[in-house]
């Protein structure tokens, strides 16, 4: 059955019983299902999870946890479905489903490891399907959603797109949660920017929001506000040269991506020692057991970073990159630099940031009523522009405490 819009907006308005004050987005508003949701020991964990993880020791103000930017998302989603709901358009979206994709919203995160995306490359199981996992089977959760009249299956569903589904309303959903504009990005951005006290993130979310539409079972933007992708991708770039991908941050994303990569390969750890831990768990790893180069993480901790003594552009036919194809040909590789240069292998990492995409999928829709594809219509970020951000960006680097000689490293390094 589908409901009117006036029906649909009168559905959010009631979700509208208690406050949460953000220092982004001011006033937050939650039902008390959605606030009893929050107040889970899953969901409250992400208040123990810093946003970009070792970035503080660069920004100091860039604390802010996983939790304010779950809450921001959530806000978003809901400012997004009140703004489809206020266009003429019949929407192809019910009650229950409006709901289940707020609460998609909320969760898209308690997957997440700490420390930002240190892990992301390791063999690790996806903290989406961690997510959808967590709702099935954390008895608390999972009540607290079916208290709020929902489906826990299917807000796992929204979460993770691995599973597979039929149901044209999730599919929708999911192309809201996770696009070009979606509420993720438009909360990460502003939000980290905030924080860190830089300019480059900051979006115009209102403008952007009161233009995206439904066409075609799809969400899209309208024509008019094609510039605010361009300023998006644009300020995405900004905030990985300046913040995400800045030097200080590789190298903490480095040493610890080391140890805990040297440690899954020789089975000092498991993986299943690293699910579900927040912030102090993880960092309080190596009091509970050994394992290999567990001395990374009480120098990050302690902001004692190794410095980049060898950096050059990326490039995939490069004879060091090939030479790192992948990340367990890396560590021997470090091991081999480290035996010429007689040191530890804990003091050599390569550091090389994963592909990152600067195109948009977003469909535009036209005044005459067609779609058609951002890179259509769009001669600012071209395929050339946006291969020309990611070459600028991604470097091959080698971390090493700062008493290695760079000549010395520079002299190991020729085969």
């Amino acid at each position: 059955m589908q409901y009117r819009n006036t029906e649909l907006l009168a559905a959010l308005y009631r979700q509208q019983e208690t406050t949460i004050r953000d220092p982004l987005w001011k006033d937050i508003k939650l039902s008390r299902a959605f606030k009893s949701i929050v107040l889970t020991p899953t969901v409250q964990k992400l208040g123990r999870i810093k946003q970009l993880g070792p970035t503080f020791h660069l920004y100091p103000g860039a604390v802010h946890t996983r939790l304010d930017h779950s809450l921001g998302v959530y806000h978003l989603g809901y400012s997004i479905l009140q703004s489809l709901c206020s266009h003429e358009q019949q929407l192809p979206i019910t009650e229950e489903g409006a709901l289940t994709f707020l609460c998609a919203c909320l969760l898209h995160d308690i997957g997440h490891f700490p420390f930002a995306h240190s892990l992301k490359e390791l063999p690790l199981t996806s903290h989406e399907e961690i997510a959808s996992a967590m709702i099935r089977e954390d008895k608390i959760l999972h009540s607290a959603i079916e208290q709020a009249g929902l489906d826990p299956e299917r807000v796992g569903s929204i979460i993770d797109e691995h599973q597979e589904s039929d149901d044209e309303e999730v599919l929708l959903y999911r192309s809201i949660l996770s696009g070009t504009l979606d509420p993720d990005k438009l909360d990460y951005l502003n939000r980290d920017a905030f924080f860190c006290g830089v300019p480059y993130g900051t979006q115009d979310v209102s403008y952007i929001v009161d233009r995206l539409v439904i066409a075609q079972g799809r969400l899209a933007l309208q024509e008019e506000a094609l510039g605010s992708v361009e300023h998006l991708l644009f300020s995405k770039y900004l905030m990985y040269r300046n913040v995400y991908w800045h030097t200080t941050t590789r190298s903490a994303t480095a040493m610890i991506k080391k140890a805990v990569l040297a440690s899954l390969a020789d089975g000092s750890l498991l993986a299943e020692d690293l699910y579900g831990l927040d912030d102090e768990q993880f960092f309080s790893l190596p009091q509970k057991k050994y394992f290999t180069y567990s001395n990374l993480f009480s120098l990050v901790r302690d902001n004692q970073l190794y410095t980049a003594k060898f950096e050059k552009p990326f490039e995939e036919a490069g004879v060091l990159e090939k030479m790192n194809h992948d990340l367990f040909t890396r560590l021997s590789f470090e091991r081999s630099i480290a035996k010429k240069l007689g040191c530890d292998p804990s003091e050599i990492i390569v550091d090389i940031p994963e592909p990152i995409s600067f195109e948009a999928n977003l469909p535009i829709l036209h005044e005459n009523g067609s779609l058609s594809g951002f890179g259509e219509v769009d001669y600012v970020f071209s395929n050339d522009i946006g291969r020309v951000f990611t070459k600028s960006l991604r470097k091959f680097r080698i971390f090493t405490p700062h008493t290695l000689s760079s000549e010395a490293l520079r002299r190991a390094l020729e085969f």
